[in-house]
């Protein structure tokens, strides 16, 4: 490689368990301009944040922005989306009277604001919600309310110029077959003028060279637009 981009959880108060706390991120922060300085004449390393849709404070400072929706706000309480399948259905139950296209247009309602909300250059994986959806066991993903819930939210996305990132997070660990979002949302977004870059959202270094060239969709000649 030739560059790398860190991009480490904005803090969010109420679940700091999978984040930054804000003396972590100054660390943060420090460790990666110093790494970016030590080996400057090798890779060219970039400053980043995921900043979370619900994080306490706006991210300043960084060469770029991922901006992601982990959670929804139902009620007095927060929900993780992405915290095992067992949440869809209590989800659901408690708060949409058992209807799971409910539970999906609330979540890209949120999504669709990520940007204003997050001032992000980038749009983390955007159809998060399907996590647990691999077998469709709690939704149908060309049901017309699910389609018109994630058209609408990135019709309103591509007004801001931000990209949209192709996540390989879940491919990599064997949760999705394909990676965020899936081809068709990514077709729409290329038929509209969007733009999509790559992401091994790794975690750890046996993931971080992902198999981009799997995935470049020949069916609709798009190569990845990278930045």
């Amino acid at each position: 490689m030739t560059e790398i981009g860190f991009s480490d959880h904005s803090y969010t108060s109420f679940e700091a368990d999978y984040c930054m706390t804000p003396e972590k991120e100054a660390e943060y922060r420090k460790t990666i301009l110093a790494l970016r300085e030590k080996y400057k004449d090798q890779i060219s390393i970039k400053l980043g944040i995921e900043q979370d849709y619900e994080s306490d404070y706006l991210a300043e400072g960084y060469d770029y922005i991922i901006g992601s929706v982990h959670f929804l706000k139902l009620g007095d309480e927060m929900v993780a989306v992405d915290d095992g399948p067992e949440k869809y259905p209590y989800m659901v139950e408690k708060y949409f009277q058992g209807d799971y296209y409910a539970l999906v247009e609330k979540f890209f309602e949120t999504e669709a604001d990520v940007v204003n909300r997050t001032g992000a250059d980038i749009i983390g994986h955007f159809d998060l919600i399907s996590l647990y959806n691999q077998e469709e066991h709690f939704f149908d993903e060309n049901h017309p309310r699910y389609v018109a819930a994630w058209k609408k939210a990135v019709d309103q996305l591509l007004q801001t110029g931000a990209i949209f990132e192709v996540n390989f997070g879940a491919y990599n660990r064997g949760r999705r077959n394909v990676p965020y979002p899936n081809p068709d949302i990514q077709k729409y977004i290329i038929q509209k003028g969007g733009k999509l870059i790559p992401d091994s959202d790794a975690h750890v270094t046996r993931f971080l060279c992902s198999d981009f060239t799997k995935f470049q969709f020949k069916e609709y000649n798009s190569e990845f637009l990278l930045l």
